[in-house]
C-alpha cells in the first residue's frame, strides 16, 4: 500500500510539476533570446557611438593642428616684423 501511495505521489508530481518545468524552460529560453538581442543592440549602439566619437576626435585634432600651424606662422611673421631693420 505504501508503494502505491508513493507511486501515486510520484505520478502526481510528474503530472503537475513536469509540465510547469517545461513551461519555465521555454520562458527561460525566450528571456535568454531577448537579453541576447538587447545585448547585440547595445553593442551595435556602442560601436556606432565609438565611430562617431572617433570621427569627432579626428576633426578636433585636425582643427588643433591647423590652429597650431597658424600660430607658428604668425609668431614667425611677428618676429620678422619686430627685428631691427638695417
Amino acid at each position: 500500500m505504501a508503494a502505491n501511495i508513493s507511486q501515486a505521489v510520484k505520478q502526481a508530481m510528474q503530472d503537475l510539476v513536469a509540465p510547469q518545468l517545461e513551461s519555465l524552460k521555454g520562458d527561460i529560453q525566450t528571456l535568454r533570446a531577448e537579453v541576447q538581442g538587447d545585448i547585440h543592440a547595445l553593442r551595435a549602439e556602442v560601436q556606432g557611438n565609438h565611430a562617431a566619437l572617433t570621427s569627432e576626435i579626428r576633426r578636433v585634432d585636425d582643427k588643433l593642428t591647423w590652429a597650431l600651424d597658424l600660430r607658428e606662422r604668425i609668431a614667425t611673421i611677428e618676429a620678422k616684423l619686430a627685428a631691427p631693420r638695417p
